[in-house]
């Protein structure tokens, strides 16, 4: 079978038109198919390294939880509590009073605490006065202080002597957290 001049030139004409469609056609059609697939690639690397952070992020932040939770566990133990400001004063004045006898020390006087107020925390500020034969109970009663619990510290502090006799005065803070509810305030 032969073929004519006029077939073959339609059949050249096809071919071309054929060319013509698979180069603006399917050759893009591939290329963009080609192109979304990398891009697809791309973001689930992209994601994996994400999640990859996420699991080390969360592990840090785990330990920093951790972390938080002791140093809220340690305060805890240092400040004071009470329902009411006065019994927080009191347990205050007891303690300081407790430590000084603990030691060797006999209190002459205690002033009213003091107690200031800032953002629902309570410094209370407690002064006493003492007397004692020996220098050494002074010492005896200022680590006591400071390994105390709840935590008392020493704001201000004064030892004069006379004679074999010391006196002195001490003026220690303590804290807490003010969950009083105080009348007025309750809605």
């Amino acid at each position: 079978m032969e073929i004519s001049s006029r077939e073959r030139n339609i059949l050249l004409l096809a071919a071309v038109v054929a060319l013509m469609f698979m180069a603006t056609r399917v050759v893009p059609a591939v290329g963009n198919i080609y192109d979304s697939r990398e891009a697809d690639i791309d973001d689930v690397l992209l994601a994996i390294e994400r999640e990859e952070r996420l699991i080390e992020n969360s592990l840090a932040w785990r330990e920093r939880r951790i972390d938080a939770e002791v140093q809220q566990a340690q305060i805890e133990t240092q400040i004071f509590s009470g329902d009411t400001i006065p019994l927080i004063e009191a347990n205050i004045q007891r303690e300081l009073s407790q430590h000084a006898r603990d030691s060797g020390l006999s209190v002459n006087s205690t002033r009213l605490a003091e107690s200031v107020e800032a953002n629902d925390w309570l410094m209370i500020s407690q002064e006493m006065s003492f007397r004692t034969g020996d220098a050494s109970y002074t010492v005896n009663f200022l680590r006591q202080l400071e390994n105390s619990q709840p935590r008392l510290r020493v704001r201000d502090f004064s030892l004069n002597r006379s004679r074999n006799q010391y006196s002195g005065s001490i003026t220690v803070v303590g804290f807490a957290q003010n969950s009083t509810t105080r009348v007025g305030d309750e809605q």
